[in-house]
């Protein structure tokens, strides 16, 4: 359904898998990847979204380079130039709000594990353009990466796991709290009884597809009441 694309912009040249619907625009959606990189799962989930009827855009943050073993995907993730990563998505967001194939005002940003967290840093980086915020398991390994809470205009809605040896539920309604201190807009969401990645149906060892459906819809119904 969608084209893998030139991204150029913002101090940065790359490239992003698009998906568009078919009526001819809707509200643009960044999704950002796992540490897996800009794999097929990720382009279906572009995919979904256009189906839905919003313009999904997930630029590549590894620039061509993925992994199909968790030691090698850590290591993509702790050597990811935060800087170049923040361009990256900026241009994203950029390309969405010129694109006709989007309609209405800002864009809203979905991530997945560590894309969750850097979803959540998008939101304080671009808080004129991102209007709404999904973080599935969101996690900011990077001890250099402290989101200035402070700029966040979106609307935020996580989806965590209870038993996530990543980001514990602990952690998770820390988050929550912060969020709700700052006096921002938080919906938080918890699983019983699955793991980390418990959305990603590539991977079977993890893979809920009950968990899965529930926080697909909301997240639908999240993004069409934020964005319109």
């Amino acid at each position: 359904m969608g084209d893998v694309i030139e991204l150029s912009g913002n101090g940065t040249t790359g490239r992003g898998y698009l998906a568009t619907p078919e009526q001819g625009a809707g509200p643009g959606v960044v999704v950002i990847q796992e540490y897996w990189g800009l794999v097929p799962h990720i382009e279906d989930v572009c995919d979904r979204l256009a189906g839905e009827g919003f313009a999904a855009l997930a630029p590549d943050l590894f620039h061509g380079a993925t992994a199909s073993e968790p030691d090698e995907a850590g290591k993509l993730m702790m050597a990811l130039n935060l800087g170049q990563a923040a361009r990256d998505m900026g241009a994203a967001v950029d390309h969405l709000v010129a694109s006709e194939a989007v309609r209405g005002a800002g864009v809203g940003v979905i991530g997945f594990c560590m894309g969750g967290g850097l979803a959540l840093m998008l939101a304080t980086e671009r808080p004129d353009d991102v209007r709404a915020c999904v973080a599935f398991y969101g996690l900011i390994p990077w001890e250099s990466a402290h989101p200035e809470w402070s700029r966040l205009d979106a609307a935020v809605q996580g989806h965590f796991a209870e038993e996530d040896e990543f980001f514990s539920p602990d952690q998770a309604r820390q988050l929550e709290q912060t969020l709700r201190d700052a006096g921002k807009d938080v919906e938080m969401f918890l699983y019983p009884g699955v793991g980390h990645a418990f959305f990603n149906d590539a991977r079977p060892e993890a893979y809920d597809a009950s968990a899965a459906s529930t926080a697909w819809t909301r997240s639908l119904e999240f993004l069409r009441a934020k964005l319109g």
